[in-house]
């Protein structure tokens, strides 16, 4: 079982990252209440696809272990209108958030609060795409603290970190330009990126933290308690 790591955020929160090996007749196996899940795998999905969706529910139940008030045996991952996952069986909540990239699946499961996960194979799409999800001052930014170092992680490293930042906001229609918003900050291996949150009028800060789990992916996670 390619369970990588899991880290307990904070007492009502964990963060669980699986390192994907398996075909999807393996996950399948091993996969709680199979039959349920069955008619949810998406009808076009290929091989890789699959084996990533079903990472990400494999993932999701050997979260549900962190808590004992939860009954994995009657937990399912269902998707809404908008493709974001929520748990039926489990009290409304208990929220989780999922991503997938390549060999990696991440997942954050919390009893309260909200949260957002984005695991990221490292390229140069962010990068040519930049002036579409950037604001002017964050691409300024970019372009100064990259001068002398990888341009395609740091690129990949903003857009997973909006891409949280999305997930956490749970709100269709985000402008990523205008509404996710990051402020200045020194690249490093792991760290914190701030970030503001313009949504219905109001504004709210944020902290996006993110790490490199292996060679080539960047991942990025913000998770804050109820009240």
């Amino acid at each position: 079982m390619p369970l990588h790591s899991i880290q307990r955020l904070c007492p009502t929160a964990v963060l669980g990252l699986w390192h994907l090996t398996e075909t999807p007749a393996e996950l399948w196996a091993e996969l709680p209440n199979p039959t349920a899940y069955q008619p949810l795998l998406p009808a076009t999905a290929d091989a890789k696809r699959q084996a990533q969706w079903l990472a990400g529910r494999r993932l999701a139940h050997r979260l549900f272990g962190e808590f004992p008030e939860l009954s994995p045996s009657e937990v399912l991952v269902q998707n809404d209108a908008t493709g974001r996952p929520w748990l039926a069986g489990a009290s409304t909540e208990t929220v989780v958030s999922l991503s997938h990239s390549g060999e990696w699946v991440a997942a954050v499961l919390a009893r309260g609060g909200r949260a957002g996960v984005d695991v990221e194979f490292i390229r140069d799409k962010a990068q040519r795409l930049a002036g579409k999800f950037l604001a002017e001052s964050e691409w300024e930014h970019a372009r100064a603290v990259t001068a002398d170092s990888a341009t395609e992680t740091h690129y990949t490293l903003l857009w997973s970190a909006k891409e949280a930042l999305y997930k956490l906001a749970a709100q269709r229609g985000i402008i990523f330009r205008q509404q996710l918003l990051l402020h200045e900050f020194s690249p490093q291996t792991s760290g914190e990126i701030p970030a503001t949150l313009v949504l219905h009028g109001a504004q709210t800060r944020h902290r996006i933290c993110y790490t490199q789990p292996a060679p080539g992916y960047v991942l990025t996670y913000c998770y804050e308690p109820a009240g």
